[in-house]
């Protein structure tokens, strides 16, 4: 009947198998190969379980507020109308949702986002109130003193988007028809340590920089060992507004003379100036406006380019900042004559003699 098994091939990669009906034809039977529909299947599945996985954890990450700000800024760009915008001012056109409170009515109202690069002492604070009494305008002080706010670029990164998002509270923090947010940043504040990072940041989102300089460093340096004199004796009187005098404390620290290194004085100025030249060469790709303390009191109408460049409404700026040192640079500085013969003949030689009018 049924004829036997059939020789297994050797090497073979399946058995063949071998039968005989009587004298007919041999019939042979090979065992099929496995399809590969199956591992495909098998590995688009685990992607797709990957896939979810991730996704609800960048979800947990995120949380259900952050989420709904992300839909809400989308909806917000989207229903307002951009039309009257010029193409090359889109970039720096911003509609925020905040966290803590709607913008209602002015949900539409384009808001332009700006940083004041500066050193101490370059009447940053005086020009910073000068611009928050503009009803339109934000700028929300030292955001980086704390060093823990610029730790990292992280961190960084991260407290200028609570600037930018109007979700930082501060005193200068105004209605919610801001029309420009920002903020006070000083050199040395984890800025020139991380200054590629930043300049991609403020490219990336549309970040107009103010550089803001004092162009004679001698009066520099004389305003910050007076300042410097005036915080070691609000230390010792237990107060810490070091940055807020009375007209009575400002009386007091304008007879403070400090005397000055003329060893060293050179190398100071030098130094000084090359680091606030090479700051702004390596920022100068943001767009910017760059203003000296000098021209800006002896030339108030120059606040009114300050404001055309964040596309702000013109009107009076005012401030109530007492200014401390109006004598010239020879009745505040203890050895003058030792300072002028050290300055007299060099590049500096300028410093002794710029003065300007309050």
């Amino acid at each position: 009947m049924w004829g036997a098994k059939g020789e297994e091939k050797a090497g073979g990669a399946c058995e063949e198998w071998s039968y005989q009906l009587g004298n007919k034809d041999t019939l042979s039977l090979k065992a099929p190969k496995k399809s590969p529909l199956a591992l495909r299947m098998v590995v688009l599945t685990m992607t797709m379980i990957c896939g979810v996985f991730i996704c609800s954890m960048c979800m947990k990450q995120l949380g259900s507020d952050s989420w709904s700000r992300i839909v809400k800024i989308q909806v917000a760009e989207q229903s307002c109308n951009k039309s009257l915008i010029p193409p090359s001012e889109v970039q720096f056109v911003h509609y925020p949702q905040p966290l803590n409170y709607s913008r209602k009515e002015c949900t539409c109202t384009p808001v332009r986002f700006f940083a004041i690069i500066s050193s101490q002492r370059s009447g940053s604070g005086w020009f910073e109130t000068l611009l928050n009494s503009h009803i339109n305008v934000s700028s929300n002080g030292e955001i980086f003193s704390k060093k823990e706010r610029r730790i990292n670029i992280s961190s960084i990164i991260k407290t200028m988007d609570m600037v930018y998002n109007l979700d930082w509270n501060s005193s200068a923090s105004k209605n919610e028809c801001t029309a420009a947010a920002g903020f006070k940043w000083m050199l040395n504040q984890g800025l020139v340590a991380n200054q590629a990072a930043v300049v991609d940041y403020f490219n990336q989102r549309g970040v107009s920089v103010i550089f803001l300089f004092r162009r004679n460093l001698l009066r520099q340096m004389v305003s910050q060992l007076a300042n410097n004199h005036d915080r070691y004796l609000k230390q010792l009187k237990g107060k810490h507004k070091a940055h807020v005098h009375t007209k009575d404390e400002a009386n007091i620290l304008a007879k403070y003379k400090p005397r000055l290194n003329t060893t060293t004085l050179m190398w100071s100025l030098k130094q000084a100036d090359d680091y606030t030249r090479k700051a702004l060469e390596n920022l100068k790709s943001v767009r910017h406006i760059t203003l000296y303390y000098e021209d800006l009191v002896q030339n108030r109408t120059m606040l009114v380019e300050v404001l055309d460049f964040l596309k702000v409404p013109v009107r009076k700026l005012v401030s109530r900042h007492v200014k401390i040192h109006t004598k010239p640079l020879s009745d505040q500085i203890e050895n003058w004559d030792e300072v002028y013969n050290a300055l007299n003949g060099t590049k500096f030689e300028s410093f002794l003699n710029a003065d300007y009018r309050t």
